[in-house]
């Protein structure tokens, strides 16, 4: 036997007696006199409309749950914004009509790109732009190249690679190289005329200055006037130089000049 158990009372060790735990009488019953009543609950307010749904969440579809730190994926880049760079750079007006696609779609469809649709219309309208430049430069060469009509109906500022036979002008410009000059109707009073022009051929190399202005001498003789040409006129010879050889200048004219006013036209 333990020495603990030499000092316990008869009867076994003392075990302390539980709280009792009050028991609700049933519904209905009579509550007994002395019965504490427990507290009362808290009463809850009336519970009001539940408020409007918030905005929707691009990528997040609505009543589907997320786990936490879940994002949806990103959306792609519109492929009409990513050829409309390329599209403008090469062909000018595509690129515009691509890029414009392009941003209708990213509004629509929410895709990526609106910065790059952008820089493709851009693109396309500079490239446009250039193109329209160049064209309009191209057809002002093409037209200061357009021979003219033999005699001019009235005084005009004319490119001397325009001028062909018969064509008159209102004085002979100074030596050296002629890029303009002024051509007037016969009739009026001038001091030079076109007598003679010899074309050199399209596909030639240049063959050097000397031979060129030899070639052109060839038709610039003083046959050309005839019998009845007055006095005093004398022969010039305008021969393509090297920069306008280049240029695709195959023109050689025989001019007759004087520095008085010549009688009409030369060649009758």
């Amino acid at each position: 036997m333990a020495d603990d158990d030499l000092f316990a009372p008869p009867g076994g060790p003392t075990v302390p007696p539980r709280p009792s735990v009050p028991v609700p009488p049933p519904v209905g019953a009579p509550t007994p006199p002395g019965t504490p009543m427990p507290p009362p609950a808290a009463s809850a307010g009336p519970a009001g409309p539940p408020g409007p749904p918030g905005p929707p969440v691009p990528g997040f579809a609505p009543e589907t749950y997320y786990a936490p730190g879940w994002q949806p994926a990103a959306p792609r880049v519109e492929p009409l914004a990513v050829a409309s760079v390329p599209a403008g750079m090469v062909l000018g007006p595509v690129g515009i009509g691509l890029g414009a696609a392009g941003l209708s779609r990213v509004r629509s469809r929410g895709t990526r790109g609106r910065g790059i649709a952008v820089a493709g219309m851009v693109v396309g309208a500079v490239v446009t732009v250039a193109w329209t430049v160049g064209a309009l430069a191209w057809w002002q060469g093409e037209q200061a190249r357009v021979p003219l009509a033999g005699d001019v109906t009235a005084p005009q500022t004319v490119n001397a690679v325009q001028l062909v036979l018969g064509t008159c002008l209102d004085e002979l410009p100074p030596d050296g190289e002629v890029a303009q000059v002024r051509a007037v109707p016969c009739a009026d009073e001038h001091r030079a005329q076109v007598v003679a022009r010899t074309d050199l051929g399209a596909d030639e190399l240049w063959p050097g200055q000397q031979a060129v202005d030899r070639r052109v001498a060839r038709v610039c003789t003083p046959e050309v006037l005839g019998s009845d040409a007055p006095e005093g006129v004398e022969l010039v010879v305008w021969s393509p130089t090297e920069a306008s050889w280049r240029d695709g200048d195959r023109t050689g004219l025989c001019l007759a000049a004087s520095a008085d006013p010549l009688p009409g036209d030369l060649l009758g």
